[in-house]
């Protein structure tokens, strides 16, 4: 049955969406050994691409089709902003007006967070959707996003299929020793282990490996998920064998505003200090960290790179001096090293950064080729150099359509 995919991807002020046209009886097989990922080559074709803006104010509707061409638009008023089942019923609304009525098969959700769930993708249902939202203490300021069009969609359109995609599942293959913080058992039993994320971005880079470098599939690969949100992971044959980030997304790497690693000693300081609570010290690190804690100038690496100031100058450094610290803790683990991985917003455009990673790693083999990162890859490295380096652009929501895809066939 031919038909559409949609896959939504909620934050806390916009719901972010794809529509892809699925084959269904063309479902692929799971690549045998290498990740947890069906295959690249799933039979989908990107119909459009939108989102609508700015939920909590003046909602804005765009969607464009796959050469950038408006197809809709639409703004409400901000008097009275529509809850999230009317923004909904108008997005699958325009997709059966300009796709024909019944075209929509299932829509996918990136959920950030799936706890100890291993499967890459659930289909919901009510026990489902119970267990995720039981997850909800260990996430809170990200999993109610992601559930609440899941819950607005089951309200509104009970009998379309929805299947829940996973950023944690893709490290499910991390010995669980690597997962273990040093706590009480009590504590790592209540679930407080290293999970990792961008998962889904880690399955995509995955999938194209095979293509372009099949010794790195096979073998040993660092990747770099650089951007707001930023981490590393090291593939071991496609599978996650170890990631910087842990049981939240503040752990690892310098981010946009978050701070990545550092001592608990300094929130139990700051938390013995006059003014400093639980939400003060929350605010610190979702909020004023990261890059624009460093700089005190903004949290956009573009902005960064461009800016003559010591501050800005110096964020810059230490996001790098990071990444490079992060990329040998996880070559450690993996044995060497036959490939390393630039994606991410900043991984794949910001060549000043990528030239002062790898200059650092040279003692690891990485020889980067100047004009191939000016350039901007995909292939980075010079033809003699041990370690090949790439800059590959991530296609979460593709993986998300290739997981309802299967799904649906399975049922």
């Amino acid at each position: 049955m031919n038909g559409a995919i949609a896959v939504l991807n909620a934050g806390s002020s916009s719901i972010k969406f794809s529509l892809y046209r699925a084959d269904r009886r063309a479902v692929p097989a799971a690549h045998s050994g290498a990740s947890r990922a069906v295959r690249a080559d799933a039979p989908l074709e990107i119909l459009a691409e939108g989102a609508i803006e700015e939920l909590d104010r003046a909602p804005h509707f765009l969607v464009r089709d796959h050469q950038g061409t408006i197809l809709s638009s639409r703004r409400w008023d901000d008097a009275s902003p529509p809850a999230h089942e009317e923004l909904l019923r108008h997005l699958i609304g325009w997709i059966e007006s300009h796709h024909g009525p019944g075209t929509l098969q299932a829509v996918g959700h990136r959920v950030v967070f799936g706890g100890s769930i291993a499967e890459p993708a659930l289909r919901i249902d009510a026990a489902s959707l119970a267990r995720l939202a039981a997850l909800v203490p260990m996430m809170p300021l990200h999993l109610p996003q992601n559930l609440a069009p899941i819950r607005a969609l089951s309200d509104t359109h009970p009998a379309l299929p929805q299947i829940a995609c996973f950023d944690t599942a893709f490290h499910a293959s991390v010995p669980h020793r690597d997962r273990l913080y040093a706590l009480p058992r009590a504590l790592t039993d209540a679930g407080l282990i290293r999970y990792g994320f961008h998962g889904l971005s880690y399955e995509s880079i995955a999938q194209r490996l095979p293509e372009i470098d099949p010794h790195a599939a096979a073998g040993r690969t660092i990747v770099a998920h650089l951007g707001n949100g930023a981490s590393c992971c090291a593939l071991a044959a496609g599978r996650s064998v170890g990631t910087t980030m842990g049981f939240s997304v503040l752990d690892g790497l310098v981010m946009g505003t978050r701070p990545g690693w550092i001592d608990p000693g300094v929130l139990l300081y700051l938390l013995r200090q006059p003014g400093w609570d639980i939400e003060r010290i929350e605010r610190l690190l979702y909020h004023e960290s990261g890059l624009l804690g460093l700089s005190g100038i903004s949290s956009d690496m573009r902005d960064l790179l461009g800016r003559d100031e010591p501050t800005a100058r110096e964020a810059v450094q230490v996001f790098c001096r990071r990444a490079v610290a992060a990329i040998g803790s996880l070559v450690a683990p993996l044995g060497g090293l036959d490939a390393l991985v630039f994606t991410g917003g900043i991984g794949e455009h910001a060549e000043a950064v990528r030239r002062e990673i790898c200059a650092t790693l040279r003692w690891l083999g990485v020889d980067l080729d100047e004009e191939a990162n000016r350039r901007g890859g995909p292939a980075l490295h010079r033809d003699a150099s041990p370690v090949r380096i790439w800059v590959l652009p991530c296609d979460e929501n593709r993986v998300i359509a290739q997981h309802a895809l299967r799904i649906l066939g399975a049922h």
